[in-house]
């Protein structure tokens, strides 16, 4: 058959194509439109998720909610928690968190005894269990822990008083003299630096001898290191100061007289041995020499 007679055809089957398609997507727009009115599904809008999970969070039991006396709790720890961390930042470098944070750890250490504790509160309940034992991960408890951690490896309680009151005396009086060595510091540092070095250098040994001593006490904290080391690199690097230290000098002594020990061993015993060697031959001449004195006579009688 000629293909000019088949266009009529393919014409038709493809308007009856294509009429199907209309069709059923007329009926998909009508099933859309149908369950978009259905009782059962309805699309989700701007704000539901959030009306959602207030409805699921009121739905628990009333045993099950933490109190308002916890949620208060819980608000303070939140409050001293991030007072805390937004001091150890800037503290960081120089390191100055005991000194500039203690007061804030002092409220967060004091919030988490009242959740932690045992004792009732006004309404006779306790906020441990709610708030540190209620879920596996335990947020509260690893947060604070956290923190508790970085506080301890810093030594901060041996610069803080009990309490998280104030310094401690021997941390005021360090830093006290600390500042009068860099105070020298910056004096001098635009001349010469050997007038620092000369000028500076009896502050600076007494900040060292300060140290020794705070450190063989175990009195410490991070702030009193970190400063001190700070120091010492402007005296030793920055301005090329040279500070013999007084404990050199026995340690040469001993030194030097490990050295020449096996010199004098060796040499006693040298000497040691020629005396022997003496006291041996010495009996021998003296009895050849009276042996020819009796020849002698011998020989004139």
């Amino acid at each position: 058959m000629p293909l000019y007679h088949l266009t009529p055809i393919l014409t038709i089957c493809l308007l009856y194509a294509c009429s199907v398609g209309l069709s059923e997507g007329a009926n998909v727009t009508l099933d859309v439109s149908a369950a978009a009115n259905s009782p059962v599904f309805k699309p989700a809008e701007a704000g539901d998720s959030a009306a959602s999970l207030i409805r699921l969070s009121s739905a628990f039991p009333d045993d099950l909610e933490v109190s308002d006396y916890c949620n208060e709790l819980l608000r303070l720890f939140g409050q001293h928690y991030t007072s805390f961390v937004n001091c150890l930042v800037p503290s960081s470098r120089p390191v100055k968190v005991c000194q500039n944070c203690y007061d804030s750890y002092g409220r967060l250490v004091a919030t988490y005894m009242n959740i932690s504790s045992e004792q009732l509160g006004p309404s006779n309940e306790t906020c441990r269990d709610s708030l540190l034992r209620s879920d596996r991960l335990m947020v509260v408890y690893l947060l604070f822990d956290n923190l508790k951690d970085l506080w301890i490896k810093a030594g901060c309680d041996n610069c803080i008083t009990d309490g998280f009151l104030n310094l401690t005396d021997d941390m005021l009086y360090f830093m006290s003299t600390l500042n009068q060595t860099l105070t020298c510091f910056e004096r001098y540092q635009q001349g010469n630096h050997t007038e620092l070095c000369k000028n500076c250098k009896s502050a600076y040994k007494g900040l060292n001898e300060l140290y020794s001593g705070m450190e063989n006490n175990q009195t410490m904290c991070i702030d009193i290191e970190d400063g001190m080391n700070m120091t010492r690199r402007l005296w030793s690097k920055t301005f090329k100061c040279s500070f013999p230290r007084e404990e050199t000098v026995p340690v040469i002594a001993v030194s030097s007289f490990m050295l020449f020990l096996p010199i004098i061993f060796y040499l006693s015993s040298f000497l040691h041995s020629e005396q022997k060697k003496r006291k041996l031959i010495h009996p021998k001449r003296a009895k050849s020499y009276s042996s020819s004195l009796m020849n002698i006579q011998d020989k004139q009688s």
